[in-house]
């Protein structure tokens, strides 16, 4: 059975990461199934002190969701080489049940592709008596087709010359056929053998099986003539003599479309979906050949599935989550605007925290929890409520982080203070960190807006960085493609944000939301530290009362 992906928001915060590990484990308990937690952004440092402190690697981190062709179930063909006759290529193509071979050379590197219809082609339109000499057939390519022995010359040397013959006229007629350097198929009659030789054929092919005398083998050799004994007789000869030719002569080399295993499965289908090619060679970085996929391994690419924690909201979920199919949604924000195609599990509780909602779900099924999963549980708490300083707390939120904390073994007033002072060092990293480290898009109507949220224990650190915020926001807002951006600055200690803002009508939509006398771009708001609850909600009602909605 497919793994199923548990995973949280874009730029996760501790709630987001933690969750995930935790629901996977007790789905893992629960059904004895494979289940992956996954992140869809980079790990922030107070995530990073919380699983470092519990001994919990990072989840596995998806950058999209998006089916690349290295999902794609592909035919491990391998390649063959540009020598092999037509008559082996045609072998091949039906053991493997596949109508194009790659054709490479000894380091894998495409050199051309052979199809079942490149094959009936040359057979029905290209193929002459000079097609042998034409592709430099080599004499092991004709002693194989014919079941043969070489009695004379060299295997790996080319016919590079003359037609093919069928003696099938009396000798005294044959000197006005046989051309020097001719392949003459004939029988086991001395005197057409000999004639042959007598006319400076380069080869002679003596069928039916027939001892090929001393005096022949003699002369053929004084005068260069190659000679193939078979057992075949001369109709049958003639019939599949061609078949010696080599691949390299019939195959494909110009216009070859090939793809790379990362290449987009839905570009591809827009590329292939003109074309009239069923089967198309997958190579590596390197340009090596891999393997064969087809147009309909595109259509039966399977969805992976998944589970979504922590939001519900296709803007904040993981790229490509259209090309998923969702089967569970654990979450505590408002419902908004990700569609399933079916019925699902869907689970949206007014908590503080997503991993409340989670440690209910190990008690409803009486699943033991561990240390370590309670830390992480606990952690979560603690962060999304800012240790119960925000109105999203809620005495459920408390009572779970302070049972979570025992099984843990943790002092929630030191650890929290710890864990908190781990994510600080702000003006040591880069604006763009900062405002990326936990920030969430929001949209009404047409209009789309991003809140970061950045905290501290420390005043000082927030006032430090405040005026370099906003130079950075006005700089990227232009090619944000987004109408506003806020920054929250959020104080956990002295349980206040001030809030940045840039973008046309931003400061008129703040003072709209808060009812507050507002400057240039910042405002001070005493009491809120929540995004979800004391700033979402009052901004987007505020861009609704604009829109007249």
């Amino acid at each position: 059975m497919s793994p199923v992906f548990v995973i949280g928001h874009r730029n996760p915060d501790t709630d987001s990461i933690c969750s995930a590990i935790c629901y996977a484990a007790l789905k893992r308990k629960l059904t004895g199934e494979e289940y992956i937690a996954c992140r869809a952004g980079h790990v922030n440092a107070e995530t990073q002190f919380v699983l470092e402190h519990f001994g919990v690697e990072p989840p596995r981190y998806i950058a999209s969701f998006e089916p690349r062709l290295s999902d794609v179930q592909y035919r491990e063909v391998a390649g063959i080489n540009s020598e092999m006759s037509l008559r082996r290529a045609w072998d091949y193509m039906n053991e493997n049940d596949i109508q194009t071979l790659a054709v490479v050379d000894e380091d894998r590197h495409l050199k051309g592709l052979l199809t079942l219809s490149d094959i009936a082609r040359f057979y029905m339109e290209d193929q002459d008596a000079n097609a042998l000499a034409e592709a430099k057939t080599s004499y092991r390519n004709l002693v194989d087709v014919l079941d043969g022995t070489l009695v004379n010359g060299e295997l790996e040397q080319p016919f590079e010359q003359g037609r093919v013959v069928v003696a099938a006229a009396n000798p005294d007629v044959l000197e006005d056929y046989i051309a020097p350097n001719d392949m003459v198929i004939l029988g086991n009659r001395y005197e057409s053998q000999l004639c042959a030789i007598e006319m400076n054929a380069g080869c002679i092919i003596i069928g039916l099986g027939a001892k090929v005398s001393r005096t022949i083998r003699k002369l053929a050799s004084e005068n260069g003539v190659s000679i193939i004994a078979t057992p075949l007789d001369t109709y049958t000869c003639a019939k599949v003599i061609s078949q010696a030719v080599p691949v390299r002569h019939v195959m494909r080399r110009k216009g070859l479309i090939t793809f790379e295993p990362e290449e987009n499965v839905e570009d591809v289908k827009r590329t292939v979906s003109k074309k009239r090619i069923r089967y198309y060679p997958l190579l590596d970085e390197q340009g090596r050949y891999i393997g064969m996929f087809s147009q309909r391994n595109l259509l039966d690419l399977e969805r992976p599935n998944v589970i979504l924690v922590d939001h519900n909201e296709r803007d904040q979920a993981a790229e490509g989550i259209r090309s998923t199919n969702i089967i569970e949604i654990i979450d505590h924000h408002r419902i908004d605007s990700v569609e399933t195609s079916g019925p699902i599990y869907f689970r949206n509780q007014p908590l503080g925290c997503t991993a409340t909602i989670i440690t209910q779900m190990y008690h409803e099924k009486n699943i033991e929890i561990e240390p370590k999963i309670a830390g992480l549980l606990c952690s979560a708490i603690l962060s999304d409520t800012l240790m119960f300083r925000s109105p999203t707390c809620t005495p459920l939120d408390r009572m779970a982080a302070e049972e979570l904390a025992k099984i843990a073994g943790l002092n929630i007033r030191e650890y929290a203070a710890e864990m908190f002072r781990s994510s600080s060092r702000l003006r040591d990293r880069s604006m763009d960190e900062l405002f990326h480290m936990d920030f969430k898009y929001f949209q009404v109507q047409d209009r789309k807006i991003a809140i970061s949220q950045i905290t501290s224990v420390s005043g000082d650190e927030l006032s430090g960085i405040r005026d370099k915020m906003l130079e950075y926001m006005e700089s990227c807002l232009k090619t944000s493609g987004l109408s506003m951006q806020f920054a929250m600055l959020t104080n956990i200690i002295e349980e206040k944000t001030e809030l940045l803002y840039v973008g046309k009508g931003a400061q008129e939509l703040v003072r709209m939301a808060f009812k507050k006398e507002c400057g240039e771009h910042s405002v001070v708001l005493p009491g809120v530290v929540s995004r979800k609850k004391q700033m979402v909600t009052p901004l987007l009602g505020a861009m609704e009362e604009e829109a007249g909605l």
